[in-house]
């Protein structure tokens, strides 16, 4: 078949790629490779996301883009948001921290520089 679904990846845009990158690595501590202006997230395993450069016409997704699965999201919140990380509160669902604990696996969003929405989540 023409389709390999072991080499599929995902990516999603970001309006600065330096900025996106010093994000990526200094603040959630990801191995990121840059080539030709698109960013390369390893995320272990052989897997890996693709961000790729839109500039002042990037629009972040209306939905999480990449979850981080973590064994305790009360930590992982408590130590992002020393690194400066400011999770998203949405009325009657997340408390305080940002945590949602009304159903489901606990789950926290926030955004990275270019809006895009990302969790950490229970594993």
């Amino acid at each position: 078949m023409v389709i390999d679904a072991t080499k599929a990846f995902s990516g999603f845009s970001v309006r600065d790629p330096s900025e996106a990158k010093a994000f990526y690595t200094d603040v959630l501590g990801l191995d990121v490779t840059e080539d030709h202006g698109m960013l390369s997230i390893q995320l272990g395993g052989g897997r890996w996301v693709l961000a790729y450069p839109k500039g002042p016409a990037h629009e972040p997704a209306a939905f999480t883009v990449l979850n981080f699965p973590v064994p305790d999201v009360d930590a992982a919140v408590d130590e992002l948001a020393a690194k400066g990380v400011e999770f998203l509160h949405y009325e009657g669902m997340t408390d305080e921290k940002g945590i949602n604990r009304k159903g489901g696996p606990l789950i926290a969003w926030f955004t990275d520089p270019s809006g895009n929405v990302f969790s950490v989540i229970a594993e």
